[in-house]
C-alpha cells in the first residue's frame, strides 16, 4: 500500500484537498503540504485545525517550502517526508517539473489541469501530446502511476463519460459538457481560480467535432439550457483540458465543451481583451520597465481564495450523452450540483474550489487501495469510472443521472451551425453605470424588481376600481 501524501499548492483547490485527505488521513497517511509560500501552507493547515478535521489525531499534518520548479529539491522532500502520493494542484506551469520529480522518485503523481508553458497559449491540439504524454513510456517502463486531470473538469466528467460508455449506451454519439455557476460572490468582477490560467484558456476555442478539431473565435457559439436545480443559464462553446484525452480515449462523434458566462462577465472580459490587457507577452512602458498586461490584471483582481464567505448559489456541472442502446436512441444527463454556502460552512471554501479539490482525494485513496494504483500513465476515462463515483458520493460530490426523452424540450442541442448564424446569437446585452459600477452585476433583477412593481401597483389600482364598482352596482 502506498501512503503518505504531498499536496503541492497553496490555492483554494490546494485548501479543499487537505482539508478532505485530513479528513481521510487513516488511509491516506501522513499529509504535507508544500509551496513556495510556507505561510500559506500553514494557514490551511490552522483551518484543518479548527475544524476538527484530522480523522486521526496521530497522523502527522506539516508545512514545507518548496519551489515546485525545482526538480532535484522536489525530490529530496518526497523522500525526506517518505511520501508515496504526489498531488499537484500548483499552478498549471509546473506540472512537468513536479511529475519529473515524481518519475525519478519512484511515487505515484496526480493532478487536475493539462501542463501550460507560460509564453505558448491554447496551442495545436491535442495538448498532452504536447507535454504529459511524451512521458508516457518511461512512467510504464519505472511502473510510476500517474493519473492526470483528476479534477472535476477534467476528471469526474471524465469519469462520467466512461460510466456512460460503460452502463448506458453501445454506441455514443456526442457528448457535451456542461459547466455552470449560478452563484454569487458579491464582487464587481472576479475569476473563481487563478485569473491567469482562467484568462489563458479563452483565447480560442478548440473543440472536436465531427472526429476533428476544429477552431472557432471565443464566446462565439452561445445556448441556453434548463439545468437541474439552477435553471435557465446561457453557456458558451469552449476548449477545455478534457477534449484533448476524450477524443482519443471515448469513440464519439463530437466531444464539446460549454461553460456558463453572465453577460457582465462577457462584457468585462471583452474590453479587458480588446484593450490588450490579457495579452501574456510583456509590454514596455515608457519607463523602460518591461510588464505582463494579464499579471497586472491578475494583481489587481480579487485572490479567488477571498470569495468563499458570502457566496452564495450552486454550481452544476455534468455531461450530457446522446447514443443508442439496444437499437434505441438515448439522451442521459450524468451530474452533479454543489451549494456554495455549505461548501464553505463544511471547509471555508467556495464551490469551485470544493468541486476541483476533492476528486483528486479519491483518487489518491484509490492508489492507496490498489483500485487505481495502474503503474502507468492514464487520464481519469481510462480508469473504472464506478469505484471512483462510489468514494466521491461519500465524501461530498454526490452524483445524479438524469434520463432524457430524446429530442425533447428537454434535451441539449450542441450541433454548431455557420459561424455567421452563431454569431447573430451570442451577442451579450449589459447595464452599466458609472455612478454605481455594482448595478452591472443585477441589471435583470432591478428591471425585473421594477416591472413586478409597476405590476403590483397596476393590480392594486384594478382592484380598487372593480371593488368600488361593484359597491356601485350594490347600491
Amino acid at each position: 500500500m502506498k501512503k503518505n501524501v504531498m499536496i503541492i499548492g497553496a490555492g483554494g483547490v490546494a485548501h479543499v484537498a487537505a482539508h478532505k485527505a485530513a479528513m481521510n488521513n487513516d488511509i491516506l497517511g501522513d499529509i504535507c503540504i508544500a509551496s513556495r509560500t510556507q505561510a500559506k501552507c500553514d494557514a490551511i493547515i490552522e483551518s484543518i485545525t479548527r475544524k476538527e478535521h484530522l480523522k486521526d489525531p496521530a497522523g502527522r499534518l506539516y508545512s514545507a517550502q518548496l519551489d515546485a520548479l525545482d526538480i532535484a529539491a522536489t525530490v529530496k522532500l518526497i523522500k525526506k517526508s517518505k511520501t508515496k502520493i504526489v498531488i499537484n494542484l500548483g499552478s498549471a506551469f509546473i506540472n512537468m517539473s513536479v511529475l519529473e520529480a515524481c518519475i525519478e522518485a519512484g511515487v505515484a503523481y496526480i493532478d487536475t489541469a493539462i501542463h501550460e508553458d507560460p509564453d505558448k497559449v491554447c496551442e495545436e491540439p491535442p495538448w498532452y501530446a504536447n507535454y504529459e504524454w511524451k512521458r508516457k513510456d518511461i512512467c510504464k517502463e519505472k511502473g510510476v502511476t500517474a493519473i492526470l486531470g483528476a479534477g472535476f473538469d477534467p476528471g469526474v466528467v471524465n469519469a462520467y463519460c466512461a460510466l456512460a460508455a460503460k452502463r448506458f449506451f453501445d454506441k455514443i454519439d456526442t457528448i457535451d459538457i456542461l459547466d455552470v455557476n449560478a452563484g454569487s460572490h458579491g464582487k464587481y468582477f472576479s475569476t473563481n481560480f487563478d485569473p491567469e490560467i482562467n484568462f489563458r484558456e479563452f483565447v480560442k476555442v478548440w473543440t472536436w467535432i465531427d472526429k476533428q478539431w476544429q477552431e472557432y473565435p471565443t464566446h462565439s457559439v452561445k445556448r441556453e439550457y434548463d439545468f437541474p436545480v439552477v435553471g435557465k443559464q446561457p453557456v458558451y462553446l469552449n476548449g477545455h483540458d478534457e477534449l484533448h484525452s476524450l477524443s482519443k480515449n471515448i469513440d464519439a462523434n463530437s466531444i464539446r465543451f460549454w461553460m456558463g458566462f453572465g453577460d457582465h462577465y462577457i462584457n468585462v472580459f471583452t474590453v479587458l481583451r480588446t484593450l490588450g490587457f490579457l495579452s501574456h507577452l510583456p509590454v514596455t512602458l515608457t519607463t523602460g520597465q518591461e510588464v505582463v498586461p494579464l499579471k497586472v490584471v491578475k494583481a489587481l483582481l480579487p485572490d479567488p481564495m477571498t470569495l468563499a464567505p458570502g457566496y452564495t448559489g450552486n454550481t452544476c456541472i455534468g455531461t450530457f450523452v446522446k447514443g443508442w442502446k439496444e437499437g434505441q436512441k438515448r439522451e442521459i444527463l450524468i451530474y452533479q450540483v454543489s451549494d456554495h454556502k455549505q461548501c464553505y460552512e463544511e471547509v471555508e471554501s467556495q464551490g469551485i474550489s470544493y468541486t476541483a479539490g476533492v476528486p483528486p482525494i479519491a483518487a489518491a485513496i484509490l492508489i492507496v487501495t490498489g483500485a487505481w494504483d495502474v503503474k502507468k500513465m492514464v487520464n481519469v476515462e481510462e480508469l473504472d469510472p464506478e469505484p471512483f463515483l462510489e468514494i466521491l458520493d461519500r465524501i461530498g460530490l454526490l452524483t445524479e443521472i438524469k434520463e432524457i426523452k430524446p429530442d425533447s424540450k428537454h434535451s441539449f442541442d450542441g450541433t454548431v451551425r455557420s459561424l455567421e448564424k452563431e454569431l447573430s446569437k451570442s451577442t451579450a446585452t449589459v447595464t452599466v453605470s458609472a455612478a454605481n459600477p455594482m448595478i452591472a452585476l443585477s441589471p435583470g433583477k432591478s428591471a425585473k424588481a421594477k416591472h413586478s412593481k409597476d405590476k403590483a401597483d397596476s393590480d392594486k389600482v384594478d382592484s380598487n376600481k372593480e371593488k368600488k364598482s361593484h359597491k356601485k352596482k350594490d347600491k
